[in-house]
């Protein structure tokens, strides 16, 4: 058993045990040493401790792993030993190198040592291996041609970072990040400074030009950074809130359709009733779930991007994986719904006519709506007009209750009745199929026709449109009276002489004409008054009367055949 120690090295919080804690340190101790009398030491050993830190990082699965030996040696093979770069420079500066190391891949970064504007080019050129002059060209040429080239620079300079640290210009150049490499850069950096205080007078007039643009593009730059940089800011918040309320939203959602399809509540029978597929109510919950919930996890993780710097990946397994989680689900939702949909692709129809046998014909003929109380108290709320319901028996049944009749002109001296049902499937036998399982009726009492005003049908036929429409076919001649219960069940192929709408047409007596159009028998001249307090709208035989009453004047219009007529009076 071996103790362990948290460590903090460049800022990063490492859990080490005992024995590779003691070697790391040695080893750390040594570079120090040996950089003693180094220009720089304190930048090269701080730039050391990052690139270590980064291997660590590299090397990590979870945050809660122990650093052991295995991986400082590891580490420590990388970089390389101390004793292998403290050599007598002067002694071998013009020594020709006999081996290389190889070259690592090359990682983007701006280049801001030698960058014009941002940086971008110059690292683009390392990146690359073309001349940074010839991309600055063609984004140049990009900008002016389509605009493309503006909006790409802009882009890359936002999403793209520069290399700051040593070991990020290492990265950047495709260069070994390791203690030689590192000092080298560092004893480059010092020269360059020390060469350009020593040649500050000379140089000063060459490059003022230069440094004047470069100092001007500077300000422009930060400014325009900055202004990119709140704009991200507020984008990662809206996407953190989206992607999290969204979550939250579908988290809720699923547990408490679960919780529905438990207790059977009647929006999961709805459910149930219009399934083709016989899925679970759970697996539907499940796959939208995934298929909405996913692309709200990645907006909440990119605005955690944005506004977290140093935030660490979920990995390339988890990304990966959320994916093809994410394809899996929507391509089931997509067959889903294939299925779903094609259960309406077809209307199939079933018709039986049968004669009204009443017992005189000449008497007048009463019309009458037969409600069923069972159905009526329950009061269940319903889908496209199908609600589910249970009869004296307690089976589940569907139930509908808009039931429309027409009234046509019989082809000779019998009243006859025709009841057309209607339903969908997913073939056109299916949908025949599903339409004469509907079970509707009607009664005739001496002169009365009582036409029930629901269907049912079998809960195993599913909610498919069903529906039922009945023709009353009278001879020429038949008196025909509506009961006030008729009133929303007339259809619209029912025509009378008055053009009224079908529900006033049961407010008066029709007589059947030759034309199989209703002839009415006791309509006042007056058909339609209307008085909303501000005056009248008349509609009758003659024409259309309108009365207006307003700040004391009255305006009287008259439209009939001779054209329009208007009278103001003064009320006061």
């Amino acid at each position: 058993m071996n103790k362990t120690v948290n460590i903090n090295l460049a800022n990063i919080f490492f859990h080490i045990d005992e024995t590779a804690y003691n070697k790391l340190g040695r080893y750390l101790e040594a570079i120090k040493r040996s950089f003693s009398n180094t220009k720089g030491r304190e930048e090269i050993i701080a730039d050391i401790e990052a690139r270590i830190a980064e291997l660590f990082q590299e090397k990590m699965i979870n945050d809660r792993q122990v650093i052991t030996q295995k991986e400082v040696d590891e580490v420590i093979e990388i970089m390389g030993q101390p004793e292998d770069y403290r050599i007598d420079e002067e002694i071998f500066d013009d020594e020709p190198k006999t081996a290389s190391a190889p070259n690592r891949v090359k990682k983007l970064y701006r280049d801001i040592d030698s960058k014009y504007i941002g940086g971008v080019c110059s690292g683009l050129e390392h990146y690359l291996g073309f001349d940074a002059l010839w991309i600055r060209l063609i984004f140049i040429f990009l900008a002016l041609s389509t605009g493309f080239g503006f909006i790409a620079y802009i882009l890359l300079w936002i999403l793209v970072p520069e290399a700051a640290t040593t070991s990020q210009k290492l990265d950047m150049r495709g260069e070994p990040v390791n203690i030689s490499n590192i000092e080298r850069k560092v004893k480059e950096g010092i020269n360059d400074v020390t060469d350009k205080v020593k040649n500050a007078d000379y140089e000063k007039m060459g490059n003022k030009v230069k440094s004047s643009s470069q100092t001007f593009f500077d300000a422009i730059g930060d400014l325009i950074m900055f202004l990119f940089k709140v704009i991200g800011k507020f984008i990662g918040i809206i996407l953190i809130i989206t992607g999290a309320s969204g979550l939250v939203g579908l988290f809720i959602g699923f547990f408490t359709v679960g919780i529905l399809d438990l207790i059977h509540i009647p929006g999961v029978d709805f459910y149930r009733m219009m399934n083709t597929t016989d899925t679970p109510i759970w697996l539907v919950s499940l796959l939208a779930f995934f298929a909405v919930g996913i692309p709200f996890f990645f907006l909440m993780y990119l605005g955690l991007k944005i506004l977290v710097n140093n935030l660490k990946s979920i990995g390339n397994i988890a990304k990966f994986s959320l994916l093809g989680l994410w394809l899996l689900s929507v391509i089931g939702l997509g067959i889903l719904g294939i299925k779903q949909a094609s259960a309406y692709a077809y209307t199939g129809s079933t018709a039986t006519n049968e004669v009204l046998l009443v017992e005189n014909s000449k008497d007048t003929l009463f019309i009458k709506m037969k409600t069923n109380d069972l159905f009526e108290n329950q009061q269940n709320v319903g889908i496209h007009g199908m609600t589910i319901t249970y009869d004296e028996n307690d089976l589940e049944l569907l139930f509908r209750d808009n039931i429309f009749f027409d009234l046509k002109k019989a082809d000779d001296s019998l009243a006859q009745i025709r009841i057309r049902k209607d339903a969908d499937g997913s073939s056109q036998k299916e949908a025949k199929e599903k339409s004469s399982k509907i079970n509707y009726g009607y009664q005739v009492e001496g002169n009365t026709v009582f036409l029930n005003n629901f269907l049912t049908t079998a809960a195993e036929n599913k909610m498919r449109n069903q529906e039922v429409r009945a023709t009353l076919f009278l001879p020429e001649g038949t008196l025909i009276k509506f009961d006030s219960s008729t009133k929303r069940h007339i259809g619209r192929g029912t025509s009378n002489d008055k053009n009224l709408y079908r529900r006033d047409i049961a407010n008066y007596i029709w007589l059947m004409g030759s034309d199989g159009e209703l002839k009415c028998q006791n309509c006042p001249e007056k058909i339609s008054e209307e008085e909303d307090g501000e005056g009248k709208f008349i509609i009758n035989e003659k024409g259309i009367d309108i009365n207006l009453n307003k700040d004391n004047k009255s305006v009287k219009m008259k439209i009939n055949e001779d054209g329009v007529q208007i009278k103001t009076q003064d009320n006061k």
